[in-house]
């Protein structure tokens, strides 16, 4: 025989509270028929851990409760993975079935035969706030963390999980974000403002973690989150691609508590590149938030000039009106940043001297600085206006200077389509030669609609179509 007794668990666990005992029962069963066995329990800090009865006696085949006792402290005393906490159990056999005081010391005090080695069982600590401890010196920890974490975990409940879930996301550390969900924590719990976890991810920053969540299942609440938003602060494109490619629920125009969309956000902050990201991925440059400031306005009003001029080219929100009456112009005065008002004016002389057929009126607009694809009211570019005016020259200096030559206004209507409808066939030539693609849309005319077909300008060079008066045409 090698044992006298066996214990009921292999690890004693002891859930973890700090400033407060910690305390955990276990038994011992003794396995001898009809021999009763004197106990001796032991540990390797003695000064740290106690036992309700260091020393005992169990009858023949019957088992016992011991409670293992912590003293107070400020923070679990984690050891080595390889060194653990460890409590001793050692048995003697006691034929007279009872012991005095002094009798338990004679009987363990000299080591011999007599004494048996029974059981060897390791102390762990468990519980959230072991786990709160591993996340906050989880950098400190190495490779010995995932083993801790592993049995201070087994502690937990769900929601006790789902709490140091967000702790684990705010620490960028994807393998405990990955252990705790594994263990049972809720993917999708918000936090106290209602906002998936997701939100934290995004906040740290860190791309590996927004990938471990949304590979998890981790859903956005468009209602409450505002992940886009948060993204769109930091200028990271990167968390937005992903956001915008993994997350299919995931409204790119959602609008915050002030109406204020990510493309808002980018435009308030100068961050032209994640402006630039959101506007090609389906962003809106004209959405208004609750003051009736689009875009353009918030970056007129700071001042961020590469923002306005990205705006300019690539929305329409020039002549917007805010809820006092006042444009992305009359804001930009206001505030001082003289810099941005030829921008936002010069674009109309630009789109003046495209509809007068002035060519160095053009040239000047551009060499000031205007932008080429600016829009007007009704979304014309400089180059709607100078094809539907037959101003070839002038749009050859507007394709030079990379005018878009398939740019559709409001209407659907291109340069080409302008071309045609006032009957240019010159300047329709030159933007086919430009690369433009006939027969994108029809063109309406009196009691019907026409087909837009260029290609009777190629059999019929000096074929002059009527021209009409278009309804966006300004005297």
């Amino acid at each position: 025989m090698d044992r006298l007794v066996k214990p009921d668990v292999k690890e004693v666990e002891l859930s973890f509270k700090s400033g407060q005992k910690c305390s955990s029962v276990f038994r011992l069963t003794n396995l001898m028929h009809t021999m009763s066995v004197a106990v001796s329990l032991t540990t390797t800090k003695p000064a740290l851990f106690s036992f309700s009865q260091p020393f005992s006696v169990i009858p023949p085949l019957s088992s016992l409760s011991y409670t293992l006792l912590s003293q107070p402290l400020d923070q679990p005393p984690l050891c080595s993975a390889h060194h653990h906490d460890v409590i001793t159990v050692r048995s003697a056999m006691l034929p007279t079935g009872k012991a005095h005081p002094d009798d338990f010391h004679r009987l363990f005090s000299v080591p011999g035969r007599h004494v048996f080695m029974d059981a060897a069982m390791t102390i762990s600590f468990v519980g959230p706030q072991v786990v709160e401890f591993l996340i906050a010196h989880h950098a400190k920890m190495g490779p010995e963390l995932s083993s801790f974490l592993g049995k201070a975990i087994s502690g937990c409940s769900e929601s006790q999980l789902t709490k140091s879930l967000k702790l684990a996301i705010e620490s960028e550390n994807p393998d405990l974000v990955s252990a705790l969900i594994d263990a049972g924590a809720e993917i999708n719990g918000k936090d106290s403002d209602g906002r998936s976890l997701l939100g934290s991810a995004v906040k740290a920053g860190s791309v590996d973690m927004v990938r471990v969540l949304i590979a998890s299942g981790c859903r956005v609440d468009n209602s409450a989150d505002r992940v886009l938003h948060d993204a769109a602060a930091m200028n990271r494109i990167d968390l937005i691609e992903i956001l915008c490619k993994s997350s299919g629920n995931l409204e790119l125009n959602s609008a915050d508590s002030d109406g204020r969309t990510p493309v808002h956000i980018a435009a308030a902050r100068g961050h032209v590149e994640a402006l630039s990201f959101l506007l090609s991925a389906g962003g809106s440059g004209e959405a208004r938030d609750s003051k009736g400031w689009t875009p353009l306005h918030h970056s007129s009003a700071a001042g961020h000039h590469d923002v306005v001029e990205c705006l300019l080219e690539r929305s329409n929100a020039k002549y917007v009106v805010d809820r006092d009456g006042k444009t992305a112009f009359a804001l930009a005065a206001e505030n001082g940043h003289t810099e941005l008002l030829a921008p936002l004016r010069v674009n109309d002389a630009l789109h003046r001297a495209a509809r007068l057929g002035d060519v160095n009126g053009v040239k000047s607009c551009l060499a000031e600085g205007a932008t080429v694809n600016g829009r007007d009211q009704n979304g014309w570019t400089p180059l709607h206006r100078a094809a539907f005016k037959g101003g070839i020259e002038c749009a050859r200096v507007l394709l030079n200077h990379g005018a878009q030559v398939d740019a559709v206004d409001e209407a659907g209507y291109t340069p080409l389509h302008c071309a045609v409808e006032a009957g240019h066939a010159p300047v329709a030539m030159l933007l086919i030669a430009h690369g433009a693609r006939p027969g994108t849309k029809n063109v309406s005319v009196k009691g019907g609609s026409l087909p837009l077909n260029v290609d009777r300008f190629k059999n019929h060079p000096a074929l002059v179509i009527k021209p009409f008066c278009h309804e966006k045409e300004r005297v």
